[in-house]
């Protein structure tokens, strides 16, 4: 095993946060030279759905990730080891520790009802049926639950309460959504039911994660000679089957730039292969333009699995999660503030300096829009006296409540309106709305790994027989752990880097398992019969 990974090379598909971790963990642990290993990206950048960017017309991120101390510990053990651009003796999770005690999360405005009301979050609302309803979905095996429905589990009462408007736009969830993606979740975060009101376990980044987790991750990489190949799309892949049953790639096909290509593997390299993506075909708005949802596959997010999912009937089916855009839709909203006016407001009401708060769930509001104020500067390079506010909607195809039209349809201006209408802050609209800028991104996979599914829907990390090859992101099949977290993907690629490679003394960090810990699950049931 010590010559091996000097002879062989990885090609990793896939610039998400799961390649590179996989990248970082055959370096660190695989003794993998870096030179060695191919990332292969269609996308001028890497960092996959871990976006964040400064347009031309204002700053854009597409999504925010919650981190959480107690069930993220394969991240922090990557970060661990990863030096932040801005001084090498400090770690990343050092960073992020030391960010957190400095601006904790202590949400004082959770809720907010009609006429701007603060509502009383820490009042969860759950009585005597939902809180046996809990119970009976956290009791019942997977292989009972099956490809049933959230909603399928929970009586109408349970819908209004403040819990599940605090959990489900934590999360992302939707009544539609798969019941046993809800009960890894309550099994996995079930720490933070107590403080689901002041979301206290949040842990942030000093800027966007991909200014503070992607750009020193990659630099890390490319100090140690990882080749990022950009314009790089994976189209197919060829594998062969040994008389004993074990499975190996042998071919990758490549469109480079317009230019078919291939990389032939010998037998002692590896593939790393990311399946579907749930920032595929994300499209962007504007102040002026709605954002575009794009039905038709562009951008070949998922061609490359549904191409070997039909090669093998354990290699998942991409249909379950990318064959119903309209329930895994919605959309995200970044707005860049030139004036603190509305940023001063929003303090006044919330009780939350920026960076201090958490998600504002506008409880009653009709597209579900929930918004974050995060500490400034949320960028690299962001000018002081420039600032930002992040949001998104569930329910992007109901009226708005002061626009009068599906959030689907509106533009970044009208998003501004609604925002300022559930704030009670529309005596400022002019004002806010002549130095502010808007970006609305539809993204109409963000929730599919969210979609029912059945055991056989997604593949293993390692599939029966793989000799050379693992799949990774969000999409393959971790037992117990959560999709939809940076945690899931990292998992992944230490599950693949570790079992392909043999590494057998290295120990993967264990799933948390909260209600293991007599004082958490103490915690719980107090704020349950609260």
């Amino acid at each position: 095993m010590s010559d091996a990974p000097q002879q062989s090379h990885a090609y990793l598909v896939g610039g998400g946060i799961a390649s590179l971790a996989a990248a970082a963990f055959l370096i660190r642990d695989g003794g993998h030279p870096g030179e060695n290993i191919h990332v292969l990206e269609e996308l001028p950048v890497v960092g996959g759905s871990m976006d964040g960017s400064g347009e031309p017309a204002g700053y854009v991120t597409r999504g925010g990730r919650m981190l959480e101390e107690e069930a993220y510990t394969c991240l922090w053990n990557l970060l661990e080891t990863i030096p932040t651009l801005t001084d090498e003796t400090v770690s990343v999770r050092d960073e992020i520790t030391e960010f957190n005690a400095k601006w904790p999360t202590d949400a004082k405005a959770r809720l907010i009802g009609e006429g701007a009301t603060i509502l009383d979050a820490s009042d969860y609302g759950l009585d005597t049926r939902d809180r046996l309803e809990l119970t009976r979905l956290l009791v019942l095996p997977e292989s009972v639950i099956g490809a049933r429905r959230i909603e399928d589990f929970f009586s109408p009462h349970f819908f209004g309460t403040n819990f599940w408007a605090m959990w489900r736009t934590t999360f992302a969830f939707q009544n539609w959504h798969s019941a046993i993606e809800l009960k890894r979740y309550f099994l996995r975060f079930m720490q933070e039911f107590p403080r689901m009101h002041t979301l206290s376990g949040v842990r942030r980044t000093r800027l966007n994660q991909y200014d503070s987790i992607i750009r020193p991750l990659r630099t890390w990489l490319t100090d140690r000679g990882v080749l990022f190949e950009h314009g790089v799309r994976v189209t197919d892949v060829d594998f062969a089957t040994e008389p004993d049953g074990t499975r190996r790639v042998t071919r990758l096909h490549l469109d480079r730039s317009g230019q078919p290509d291939t990389y032939d593997l010998t037998g002692a390299d590896h593939a790393f292969l990311t399946l579907g993506s749930m920032t595929a075909d994300a499209a962007y708005g504007s102040d002026t333009t709605a954002p575009e949802l794009v039905r038709d596959k562009r951008d070949g997010g998922w061609r490359l699995w549904e191409t070997i999912a039909a090669k093998a009937d354990d290699f998942g089916r991409p249909t379950a999660f990318n064959g119903n855009v309209d329930e895994a839709k919605w959309e995200s909203f970044t707005l860049t503030l030139r004036s603190p006016l509305l940023l001063h407001r929003i303090e006044e009401l919330s009780g939350n300096l920026p960076g201090t708060g958490a998600l504002m769930t506008f409880k009653d509001s009709n597209w579900l829009m929930s918004i974050v104020v995060p500490h400034a500067p949320h960028f690299e390079n962001q000018p002081e006296d420039v600032y930002t506010v992040w949001g998104y909607g569930l329910f992007v195809d109901r009226d708005g409540d002061f626009v009068g039209k599906p959030m689907a349809r509106a533009t970044g201006r009208e998003i501004l309106t609604e925002l300022l209408g559930h704030l009670g802050m529309r005596d400022i609209e002019e004002q806010v709305a002549a130095t502010t800028t808007v970006i609305p991104v539809m993204m109409p996979y963000i929730t599919s790994q969210f979609a029912p599914r059945t055991v056989h829907d997604r593949p293993l990390v390692i599939p029966r027989g793989a000799a050379n090859f693992a799949f990774l992101g969000q999409y393959t099949e971790i037992p117990e752990d959560v999709v939809f977290t940076v945690e899931y993907s990292v998992r992944g690629a230490m599950h693949a880097v570790y079992g392909l490679l043999g590494l057998d003394q290295r120990e993967i960090p264990g799933i948390h398992h909260a209600l293991a810990d007599p004082g958490t699950a103490l915690d719980v049931l107090r704020a349950a019969l609260a």
